[in-house]
């Protein structure tokens, strides 16, 4: 929600410091969401690449090593994998869906709380609106409907209807773009499992037994 002149947020009643609250709230939890989702995604093409590379070379721990050093949930999930590597096909795969699902509350994380405040900031806005009616009807009910009482009140009932607005759009937008985050990185955790998963299974452990 863009910053108000203190007028303005006096002019709108109570219900207008609520939205500029809330307003407070979106740009925090926003702004720590998004830093959080970027680290968390990484190339997974390369990295992937690169433990398959080390893998080449029988050196597991190394590759463990680095998959610890390697912030978000691709990492985490090939690492599950890494350490199941001598396990059969299906008990490798419970453990990396067991690790993407812990992984998966962490991504989704207040993005809930983001959604509420795209649903409450149309009706919070709404009933500063229905506030500022109010006590303007209220003037006309005990005769002192000045002019600058009726603006009063028709002041508090646009702004709040305004405030609302302004602060759920920015609100559902965010809310998009971060579900679109999230969605991008469980795609990557899916596709670097099934990849590393793969690869331990043939190439890893055909490479095992012919060393042996």
């Amino acid at each position: 929600m863009p910053p108000l002149e203190p007028s303005l947020l006096t002019h709108g009643g109570p219900m207008m410091w609520v939205l500029f609250g809330l307003g407070l709230v979106l740009v925090v939890v926003f702004a720590e969401r998004a830093l959080y989702l970027h680290r968390g995604q990484i190339r997974s093409t390369a990295f992937l690449s690169g433990i398959k590379n080390i893998l080449a070379k029988r050196r597991l721990v190394e590759a463990l090593t680095v998959c610890e050093e390697t912030p978000g949930p691709v990492a985490a999930v090939v690492k599950a994998a890494l350490l199941h590597a001598d396990e059969d096909a299906e008990a490798m795969r419970f453990h990396v869906q067991e690790a993407a699902v812990v992984e998966l509350p962490a991504l989704e994380r207040r993005i809930g709380a983001i959604a509420a405040i795209a649903q409450v900031a149309p009706l919070v806005g709404l009933l500063g609106t229905v506030l500022g009616m109010i006590s303007t009807f209220a003037a006309f009910q005990h005769d002192y409907a000045t002019a600058s009482v009726l603006a009063r009140g028709m002041w508090q009932a646009l702004l709040c209807t305004a405030g609302g607005l302004m602060l759920a759009i920015p609100a559902h937008l965010a809310v998009h773009f971060l579900n679109g985050r999230v969605r991008a990185i469980v795609r990557d955790m899916e596709w670097s499992g099934n990849e590393i998963m793969k690869y331990l299974n043939t190439e890893y452990k055909a490479g095992g037994a012919s060393a042996k």
